[in-house]
């Protein structure tokens, strides 16, 4: 089944689109990647999403707008790949959607809101749409997040010691495989939420992260200000957890700044991105992590890896295209895993990644142009991911 996956997280600066061909083989589910493309949002799009995300105040009339202008952008990413990628032919897309709230209280979610309307992207594609996977999971229980967990899970059970994958994204998150035990996904805290919020207020918007690092580089990192921000007790609750922008975002390091006054602004950007390595180390220290396999637009930030790689001095750290996963897809192809998943009628979580109270089908199917034809429902779930040469 040719399945192009679509996804934008919590940096929301584009849409990453993969596509691959999947297929089920016993206990193994092969997967051939034909290439991957990062469509950027309009800048009006891009400026109405940061307008509308926590902790600002927003109408009906702004999330009509939004869930119309997303799903049309998903939707021209989705054409554009069905060309480029996939020669005009595909049977499936998955659409993560633009999260813009992740409603957490006491350490229970209890909603999580998806933008990005399917039916654009099943009109322009003319494909049937899985979309709104995060839902199932919530309403089962689990926190709906991180979703990557599975893809993860079945990537990881090949190697040897206790492996974790991390992601970094606007949060960052982890799945450790440790012998003899159940896989486990949660979110450590942020990755880059902090960091582009900072770099966005210290330049009045002429800078929307901190490239190549050049700014933590520049800077000391301040103890007082890493101290009064390792106190947030996100950090101490047990997994599984998440978390997102309605946490981590600019009132909140604005009033940390406050407790821990930063003069300069790239020592407040050297301590966030050290307060990241500090979270991913912590969290991975605690299940006593070998090997790392990093993933995300964090990856590309090199003094934020040169401070994870001190951190975790004996750890391993190398990037997923190690696996076969290209870093900047590798979500987008997680996706497209989870919604060929749920047209084989295979759940796409694991209970002791999520906390939910079983494992579920994730998401809602729209139908494309023809009328809807699933595959016969799969005898066994996947242990394994083989993912096979790039055609690209």
């Amino acid at each position: 089944m040719r399945v192009i996956g679509l996804m934008s997280g919590t940096s929301f600066d584009a849409i990453e689109v993969a596509a691959s061909d999947l297929a089920l083989d016993g206990e193994t589910l092969l997967l051939r990647p034909l290439g991957h493309l990062s469509v950027p949002y309009s800048d009006d799009l891009r400026d109405l999403i940061a307008a509308t995300l926590p902790p600002a105040a927003t109408t009906t009339q702004a999330i009509c707008t939004l869930d119309t202008g997303v799903g049309q952008a998903f939707a021209d990413a989705a054409r554009r790949a069905l060309r480029q990628l996939c020669g005009g032919t595909a049977d499936l897309v998955v659409s993560h959607g633009q999260t813009m709230h992740h409603w957490v209280e006491n350490g229970t979610v209890r909603g999580t809101l998806q933008l990005g309307q399917p039916a654009w992207i099943a009109e322009a594609t003319g494909l049937p749409v899985v979309s709104d996977l995060r839902s199932r999971d919530v309403a089962a229980g689990g926190q709906g997040a991180p979703l990557v967990g599975m893809t993860d899970t079945l990537l990881l059970r090949t190697l040897p010691g206790t492996p974790a994958a991390l992601n970094l994204g606007g949060i960052a998150n982890v799945t450790v495989l440790a012998p003899g035990a159940e896989p486990l996904a949660f979110d450590t805290g942020p990755a880059n939420a902090l960091l582009d919020a900072a770099v966005r207020h210290f330049t009045g918007g002429t800078a929307a992260y901190d490239e190549d690092g050049r700014r933590a580089a520049a800077g000391r990192s301040n103890p007082h200000l890493l101290r009064a921000l390792l106190d947030d007790p996100y950090y101490r609750r047990p997994a599984p957890k998440s978390t997102g922008k309605e946490h981590f975002h600019l009132p909140y390091l604005l009033q940390a700044l406050e407790a821990a006054p930063t003069p300069d602004a790239d020592d407040v950007v050297a301590t966030l991105t050290r307060l990241t390595a500090i979270t991913v180390a912590d969290a991975c220290r605690a299940y006593q992590v070998t090997e790392l396999v990093v993933s995300g637009g964090g990856t590309r930030n090199p003094v934020l890896m040169r401070m994870i790689t001190q951190e975790l001095p004996g750890v391993r750290l190398r990037p997923s295209d190690d696996l076969g996963l290209p870093s900047d897809a590798k979500e987008a192809l997680a996706f497209a895993v989870l919604g060929f998943l749920t047209v084989h009628g295979l759940p796409g979580t694991l209970p002791s990644g999520t906390g939910a109270r079983r494992a579920t089908l994730l998401g809602s199917i729209t139908p494309g142009a023809a009328p809807l034809r699933l595959p016969e429902p799969a005898v066994r779930p996947p242990r394994l991911l083989r993912v096979e040469r790039c055609a690209h």
